[in-house]
């Protein structure tokens, strides 16, 4: 299918490791061990020269990946709508509703955002992920970028490892918050249940800052940005600093009903069976082009009675406390 040339820098942030250990950071959906037979074979080199896998990297310096072009991916088609947002030769922004899990996985091995992209575009098979480069939680609405080509998706994930790709979430919580914050906490997987995420001293580093956008009489709405992108780092976060979300299967603590709560309240917040949670913006500079690119995207419809029941509510009650 032809001869494929890969380039990326890599970020100054990861100096010191060996070289096979950074690149599936650079060229995420391949395995390192089979990153490291490709340095073995000489296709992939670092600032142009061939390299031992094991190579202590500086930071900074340029690499390139000639690979064949070959189907990569075995996953079928799906005939799944899409919101898309913007599609261009290299990229695919799309706005991701909530119940739509990204990749196929244990139990999902059909009905996902990979199948859906595999039918808009079905040249996709030749990306690793079918050019997905990074995830929303299966209940967690909002924009995604979608790399559809090869260069694309190794800037995309250079990007994301060096922290160039802006993303801010709105979230409802349990709680008033005084005022905003930052959670810098690192994360890993819980001790006692692998689905879950924990804080511990041993993790990733991970930090999120939030800012109280609207307050409830029990309730307030948060406007979350990441520093890192770990997985259900606002989640896991927010409930570490006191304000777990609204509906968080894993990670919340109840229902918590103001006194005195208007029934549509009442019965929006007993109804309410998701994370409250949704990406609202993404910019990035187009990994091929340059170009400044911004995207927004409202809260879905449910989110968006949630936040008019909250209002109705405290506008009830005068503003009184829970």
């Amino acid at each position: 299918m032809g001869e494929q040339r890969l380039h990326a820098e890599i970020p100054a942030e990861l100096a010191g490791q060996r070289f096979d250990q950074i690149l599936p950071r650079l060229f995420r959906g391949y395995s390192r061990a089979h990153l490291a037979a490709e340095v073995k074979a000489g296709r992939i080199e670092l600032d142009g020269r061939a390299v031992l896998p094991r190579t202590p990297v500086r930071g900074g310096e340029g690499v390139q990946w000639i690979r064949d072009e070959q189907p990569v991916v075995d996953d079928r088609p799906e005939d799944i709508a899409l919101d898309i947002v913007h599609e261009d030769a290299d990229l695919i922004v799309l706005n991701k509703p909530a119940g739509l899990v990204v990749h196929p996985g244990a139990g999902n091995r059909a009905g996902t955002l990979l199948n859906a992209l595999l039918h808009h575009d079905p040249g996709l098979v030749r990306i690793p992920r079918a050019g997905i480069v990074h995830r929303l939680d299966k209940d967690t609405s909002g924009l995604l970028v979608v790399a559809r080509s090869l260069p694309a998706q190794a800037a995309l994930a250079t990007m994301l490892a060096a922290r160039d790709i802006h993303r801010r979430y709105v979230a409802v919580v349990n709680g008033v918050p005084v005022a905003g914050g930052t959670v810098d906490a690192p994360l890993d997987r819980h001790p006692g249940d692998r689905l879950r995420r924990a804080v511990r001293e041993q993790g990733r580093p991970a930090v999120t800052h939030y800012r109280v956008r609207e307050k409830f009489r029990a309730h307030a709405l948060l406007q979350c940005e990441l520093e890192s992108g770990r997985t259900h780092q606002i989640r896991v976060h927010m409930a570490h600093a006191g304000w777990p979300l609204v509906g968080d299967p894993l990670y919340g603590r109840g229902l918590k009903l103001p006194r005195g709560a208007t029934p549509r309240l009442a019965e929006m917040l007993r109804g309410f069976r998701r994370q409250a949670l949704h990406a609202e913006h993404l910019a990035f500079a187009h990994p091929v082009t340059g170009e400044a690119l911004s995207f927004d995207a409202e809260p879905p419809a449910d989110l968006l009675e949630l936040l008019g029941a909250l209002r109705e509510d405290a506008e009830a009650m005068g503003g009184r406390d829970a």
